[in-house]
């Protein structure tokens, strides 16, 4: 094959793509196999298109910058070149690598894998996207893996599941709390504390963590068997951040809170496969569009660190909502104020962009990755509904987050940091897809740590689709992690079902991930959830499916 030099080869890298050309099989008898300590955060590819996708490694060194190659094949045997160039890891970006090869053939599988100082990486397997007809895809919906709080088994099982044809990660990908923080009573039992043992904040804290989390047999073998796409949430910087600060930042002894986002961002891509950001756009402007042959479009969502508004805090209200009269004049005010936003309008305007061409070329399916519950979820008396108040946690201020009964009393939104808490932001991202003929959105959602399965519609009650909502990868159910017992949590799934209209299934017990399949005709759910993340020894089952058909303008679930 005609290989490159490497100033060649780094000129291209600096243009941010690697052209794919002819070979033949020879060359790939001067490497050899090998199983190193080089490559302890294993391979990964993602953010693909149809004729390029990312790969990336990173390099386990203490050295300054070190030159290797790589190779992409058609085969795992590497008997069918493609591309074979140079690499190299700097230690600007944390000795992480990554590659763009351009001129691919769309809707093909590919080999890859890398070699420096003489040790071979394991081999990833990744796909273009697929141009033209398409009969089939399936996507895993993964979201929220805690590293103290168990193994990533759900990764493990996702790359074993061979319905699968790419990962979509909704964020939560790291948490960034101490070793003494959230979590830390099981990951000490387990042997799997945080590093480092510090909350995290400056850009070396987060790129251990993230070095960290890729340890995870499940997350090697996920990355390396499945391209990845992903929207991040808070926990990739800190709880509940907003454009000016976070719930978990404190300017007094953790610095600017700018300084701590740049620092979380950069991190997020040396150590993420995802493409830089295109001319014009920053690296806080993290979404994406893809289109998947003549199927679906999914657009995945940015609302962290572009556009929204601070979250309500209830506490601050909590002496002044004293009857529903001034229940509904808070929520009037101030929970519904049209300036608390939640997307951009450059992010608006890809959405647009997106759904619009979408049903311009007759796609079935319109897919938004979207990393918190757009369902509305409005708490109801549950002690009406059977919920025992003697079995409420104990300690809760009322006007905290997790305090349940005083929600349940005024009707009030379950989550201030979701779609929920800012309802207006949520009605003009509907107003904006039904202005692109989009009325039949599959929300594909994270963050809550249950599964959920929800029909949605605007406040005049007009559909807009459907929602389907993971478990944590180890994160546990908020029901139970509050302090609810098991018995009185699954009471609550059940209270949610019946009282709110939205609120189709949910199950806050397990952990796991949603297989979605997508036909041109329906699209098939399945709940796959974990036995245990305390052992990385695990069984998975199928605790729902859901089939998901069209109606007229809208999707609807098929038994509906």
């Amino acid at each position: 094959m005609p290989k490159l030099d490497r100033r060649q080869t780094l000129a291209l890298m600096a243009a941010g793509t690697l052209h794919a050309c002819a070979t033949s099989p020879e060359t790939a008898t001067a490497f050899a196999p090998t199983v190193s300590p080089m490559f302890e955060h294993g391979v990964a590819s993602g953010d693909p298109q149809a004729t390029s996708v990312v790969l990336w490694t990173r390099v386990t060194t203490d050295a300054g910058d070190l030159a290797g190659t790589f190779q992409l094949a058609r085969d795992d045997a590497f008997t069918e070149m493609v591309l074979e160039g140079a690499a190299v890891a700097t230690a600007d970006a944390d000795h992480t690598v990554k590659l763009i090869p351009t001129g691919l053939t769309p809707g093909t599988t590919y080999y890859y894998r890398f070699v420096f100082d003489g040790a071979m990486s394991p081999v990833g397997r990744t796909r273009t996207l697929p141009v033209g007809e398409l009969k089939k895809l399936g996507i895993a919906l993964v979201s929220c893996s805690n590293y103290p709080f168990g193994h990533f088994n759900a990764y493990d099982a996702i790359a074993k599941d061979t319905a699968i044809d790419v990962v979509l990660h909704t964020g939560d990908y790291i948490y960034e709390y101490g070793a003494k923080g959230w979590g830390a009573e099981t990951g000490a039992s387990i042997g799997r504390v945080h590093v480092p043992a510090n909350e995290i904040v400056s850009l070396a804290d987060y790129r251990a963590r993230h070095a960290q989390y890729k340890t995870d047999a499940g997350a090697r073998a996920m990355h390396a068997a499945h391209p990845f796409v992903a929207c991040w949430d808070d926990h990739e910087s800190a709880n509940n951040p907003w454009v000016g600060g976070a719930q978990n930042h404190q300017p007094d002894t953790e610095g600017a809170w700018d300084d701590r986002r740049t620092a979380a961002i950069r991190a997020y891509y040396e150590w993420m496969p995802i493409r830089e950001p295109a001319p014009g756009f920053t690296r806080a402007e993290f979404w994406r569009t893809y289109a998947f042959g003549d199927l679906a479009t999914l657009v995945t969502l940015e609302s962290r660190h572009t556009a929204r508004g601070k979250q309500v805090d209830y506490a601050e209200y909590y002496a002044t909502i004293t009857s529903p009269e001034a229940r509904d004049a808070f929520m009037h005010d101030v929970m519904d104020d049209p300036d608390r936003k939640m997307i951009s309008p450059k992010m608006e305007a890809a959405l647009t962009k997106g759904l619009m061409a979408s049903v311009a070329n007759a796609q079935p399916w319109r897919l938004i990755g979207n990393a918190s519950p757009i369902a509305r979820m409005r708490v109801p008396d549950v002690v009406a509904l059977g919920i025992d108040p003697a079995k409420a946690p104990k300690g809760e201020a009322p006007g905290d987050g997790p305090n349940m009964l005083w929600k349940a009393k005024w009707n009030l939104p379950f989550y201030t940091d979701t779609w929920d808490g800012y309802p207006a932001a949520r009605e003009a991202f509907y107003a904006l897809s039904r202005d692109a003929g989009a009325e039949d959105l599959l929300f594909l959602t994270g963050d809550s740590h249950s599964f959920w399965a929800n029909q949605v519609a605007d406040d005049e009650g007009r559909p807009m689709g459907i929602e389907l909502g993971t478990a944590g990868v180890s994160s546990p159910g908020d029901f139970v992690d509050t302090g609810w017992d098991a018995e009185t949590a699954e009471k609550l799934d059940r209270v949610f079902e019946q009282a709110l209209d939205e609120v189709r299934w949910t199950d806050n017990f397990h952990q796991g991930y949603v297989r979605v399949v997508l036909t041109p005709e329906k699209a098939d759910a399945a709940f796959v959830a974990m036995d245990t993340v305390l052992l990385p020894d695990y069984r998975t089952e199928v605790i729902r499916t859901e089939t998901i058909i069209r109606d007229g303008k809208t999707i609807k679930f098929a038994d509906a």
